[in-house]
């Protein structure tokens, strides 16, 4: 579907919120530690080549292997890909937490979970953060989100206020969580979810709704450069789509993992399942869901092209960051699991690709390890900007523009029940289960992570020094894990 498809689809939803009185947007919040609390914004600096806009398309538990830029076979994602051959592609960039609300607050201020205080789902973002969002605005940015936050506590769809949108100033098509599949446009009031056995059309499914209301943002007339991130709610659960796509791809032709029905696992997937369930899926209803899971990320994909499209028509597209990325993978699947938060890297590794011609050339590959934790100081200083100066991420801008940098080749893994921690590096990942055994896997000749080399007398010296940057790690950034790691140590 081309922009032009979008917004006829989206003609009728336009004409009901430009009813009078519809979505009025209360006032601003004043956040400790930046321009907002002075009433105020930063003045663009004088002299810089440009004060590019900024795009963040951001999805819900989508793989590495469902984008074609990945290597995926099974599906084609051309206008996805199509940021990765004309900008920059991250092969090993990893989320903290792999599970929603923690991961979100990692990419958003900069900061691990503790540090934010989201750490884990239906936990608000701690007050004081301070997002990307809000250091682009205090320097003058139009902000604005439309999609799943999921930084706002428990409320479902929790439709966010403006003095709790954290730096985004246009919120009006914000809400907190939820994986809806239709969404009503209301003459007065917030817009109105379906429940989730409803599925939508060309006009009401939430990705094109979505994209259409990216779409109205970048057509509108400002003096200002933007900020906009929009969050789409798929590929996560229900695995269901809107026609055609829910019929794109055919089970019988979707590929099962090997690891499908491992039985060599660890004990404490083998204990989850003995006393809550969760035995791996049959072949035939995994085919089934993995080809509604490929509908969902076509159809992101055909909203991607639509958004590109319009930068492209208001000339603007050179001159905008485009990221696209997700806040965590999905199990399907691989040793026998399904969802997130497990401990192996499926869930961990995410797409993350950036376009900006000024600064990036196409076809750049960056495969030193990034995480959620290091965005925020690398959007912002791809623009030469400083991050919150309380982040504790790292800049890995250097690496978009061909230069080098000092870098600690590690992402750090905070679990959302504050009793696993574990580190990724380019050769391994080891990680540790309070009170259970841990697991160590070589990432380049094990890269299905099928032998756990933990205990092996060869791999001693390899843990010994694993061990002392996790524990290093927590205990520099006062982690809660850190007691129980360091218990372990003694």
């Amino acid at each position: 579907m081309n922009r032009r498809q979008f917004l006829k689809s989206g003609a009728a939803a336009a004409a009901a919120l430009a009813a009078p009185g519809a979505l009025a947007v209360p006032g601003t919040l004043a956040v400790p530690g930046t321009m907002a609390q002075l009433g105020g914004r930063l003045p663009f600096a004088e002299g810089r080549e440009s004060q590019p806009n900024v795009l963040v398309i951001y999805t819900d538990q989508q793989s590495c292997w469902s984008l074609s830029s990945y290597g995926a076979d099974l599906i084609e994602t051309p206008h996805i890909d199509s940021l990765a051959r004309e900008g920059a592609l991250f092969g090993n960039f990893f989320t903290n937490s792999a599970v929603c609300t923690p991961s979100r607050g990692c990419f958003q201020t900069g900061r691990y979970p503790h540090a934010h205080g989201a750490y884990k789902n239906n936990i608000p973002l701690g007050r004081d953060e301070v997002t990307f969002a809000q250091v682009l605005r205090d320097r003058g940015y139009d902000t604005g989100y439309a999609g799943k936050w999921h930084l706002d506590g428990n409320p479902k769809p929790g439709w966010v206020k403006k003095s709790r949108s954290m730096g985004y100033d246009d919120c009006r098509f914000m809400f907190n969580r939820g994986h809806y599949k239709k969404v009503v446009e209301q003459a007065e009031g917030n817009p109105k979810f379906s429940p989730y056995k409803v599925i939508g059309d060309s006009e009401t499914y939430t990705t094109d709704w979505l994209a259409r209301k990216t779409i109205d943002f970048v057509d509108e007339e400002r003096e200002n450069p933007f900020c906009f991130m929009v969050s789409i709610p798929d590929p996560h659960t229900p695995f269901t789509v809107r026609a055609p796509y829910d019929t794109m791809f055919e089970p019988e032709k979707m590929t099962i993992p090997a690891t499908l029905n491992q039985t060599d696992l660890p004990r404490w997937i083998k204990e989850k399942r003995e006393t809550k369930g969760g035995k791996p899926p049959s072949e035939k209803r995994l085919r089934s869901m993995k080809a509604k899971y490929l509908g969902e990320v076509k159809l992101i994909d055909d909203a991607v092209g639509a958004m590109l499209d319009s930068l492209k028509a208001k000339g603007i597209l050179d001159n905008t960051i485009v990221v696209f990325t997700t806040d965590h993978g999905e199990y399907m699947g691989e040793h026998g699991l399904m969802n997130k938060n497990n401990l192996y890297e499926p869930a961990y590794r995410l797409p993350l690709l950036v376009r900006w011609p000024e600064k990036i050339a196409a076809r750049t590959r960056v495969d030193r390890i990034v995480s959620a934790v290091d965005f925020q100081a690398t959007l912002l200083g791809l623009m030469g900007i400083a991050p919150c100066d309380r982040h504790q991420g790292h800049d890995a801008s250097p690496f978009l523009r061909g230069e080098t940098t000092a870098w600690d080749d590690a992402a750090q893994i905070h679990h959302s029940s504050l009793e696993r921690a574990g580190i990724f590096t380019p050769e391994f990942e080891l990680a540790y289960v309070k009170g259970s055994e841990a697991i160590l896997f070589d990432r380049q000749r094990d890269p299905d992570q099928v032998t756990n080399l933990f205990g092996r007398k060869k791999y001693k010296k390899v843990v010994d020094e694993l061990f002392e940057r996790i524990i290093a790690h927590h205990e520099e950034t006062e982690s809660p894990a850190a007691g129980w790691l360091k218990e372990m140590a003694s």
